[in-house]
C-alpha cells in the first residue's frame, strides 16, 4: 500500500512538472503592418531580423485585387502557413476589403524586391531587407 502512496505522489509530481513546463509557451511574433492602397504599400519598406518569428499583418484597402510579390524573399523564409500564399509560394493575392496574418521567420541577411505584380507598372513596388 505504501509503494502505491508513493507512486500516485510520484505520477502527481511529474504531471504537476509536464504542466508547468508545458505552460512557459513560445515568444509572441513580432507583428509587421503591411497596408495596400491603390497604387501604393504602406509603409513601401519592411525591415525583418533574421532568424525572428513574425506575424505579418496584411490589409487591402484599396478597390483593386493586389498581390505582395516577393518570391526571392519568401524562399528564403520558413512559412508557417504556406496555404496564405500562391501554389509557388512566390505571392500573396489580396482582394479588397481582405486582411492575411503570415507567420514568417526569414533565415538570410539581404534585400529582397517587393511589388505588386498587377501593378508595379504603376509604381505599386517596394523593398524588404532581413538583418
Amino acid at each position: 500500500m505504501v509503494r502505491k502512496f508513493a507512486t500516485a505522489c510520484l505520477l502527481t509530481l511529474v504531471g504537476l512538472f509536464a504542466s508547468a513546463a508545458g505552460s512557459r509557451s513560445a515568444p509572441q511574433p513580432v507583428t509587421l503592418d503591411l497596408t495596400m492602397v491603390d497604387y501604393r504599400f504602406i509603409p513601401d519598406h519592411l525591415t525583418f531580423e533574421h532568424d525572428v518569428h513574425y506575424r505579418l499583418h496584411l490589409e487591402n484597402h484599396g478597390k483593386e485585387t493586389h498581390e505582395l510579390t516577393a518570391p526571392t524573399f519568401f524562399a528564403s523564409t520558413d512559412i508557417d502557413n504556406p496555404d496564405a500564399l500562391n501554389r509557388d509560394r512566390t505571392e500573396i493575392l489580396m482582394q479588397p476589403g481582405e486582411t492575411k496574418d503570415v507567420f514568417l521567420t526569414a533565415h538570410r541577411p539581404g534585400t529582397y524586391d517587393l511589388r505588386c505584380a498587377d501593378h508595379d507598372w504603376d509604381g505599386m513596388v517596394g523593398g524588404i531587407t532581413v538583418k
